[in-house]
């Protein structure tokens, strides 16, 4: 699978998924490592998965190559937590621990993998961690989707993942953080 080729495994998980969950923006859907511009993935996406009704899940966007692939010293930077998602394509009736913040590689730094998750819950809960919007950068680098994932005791059951670097909007993402 794509996640041993693009290293998203080991670098971000111990094993691939076992399905694929769709991924789609406005204009432009994750295909497994295919190349998208931060222009087209600003918004948060639609997720969709194969669920199980009455369950659960958890929605995560990580950057694994922050600031660059080469040296991630922010491995890494969490771009999205939505929790207690009722299922498939029903994001907005979750609640987002981290507010959404799109691709924003910096200038130079070549390409970075964003890796969309999906994990089952036990049941509903609320994480500890504090709670941030889209225009706070606090606690974002450095994150580790393991540590949580094992933390609230929550099974992977799909992903996908882009990749994207630089381009004329990241300066523009930039202005939007307040911290």
């Amino acid at each position: 699978m794509s996640f041993v080729k693009h290293e998203v495994v080991p670098d971000v998980l111990d094993a691939a998924p076992a399905a694929v969950a769709k991924v789609q923006y406005s204009d432009a859907a994750a295909e497994e490592g295919n190349v998208l511009t931060p222009t087209l993935v600003k918004n948060a996406p639609n997720v969709t998965w194969a669920d199980e009704p009455g369950k659960l899940y958890t929605v995560v966007m990580t950057d694994p190559d922050a600031p660059s692939r080469a040296e991630p010293t922010y491995r890494e930077w969490m771009h999205w937590i939505v929790v207690n998602v009722p299922g498939s394509g029903k994001l907005s009736e979750g609640q987002a621990h981290f507010g959404y913040v799109g691709a924003g590689p910096p200038e130079g730094t070549g390409l970075h993998r964003y890796v969309v998750l999906v994990y089952k819950q036990p049941g509903q809960f609320a994480p500890e961690e504090t709670s941030r919007p889209s225009t706070s950068t606090s606690d974002r680098p450095k994150s580790n989707i393991r540590q949580f994932a094992a933390k609230y005791n929550l099974e992977l059951v799909s992903g996908n993942f882009f990749q994207a670097e630089f381009d004329d909007y990241v300066p523009e993402l930039y202005k939007q953080f307040t911290d």
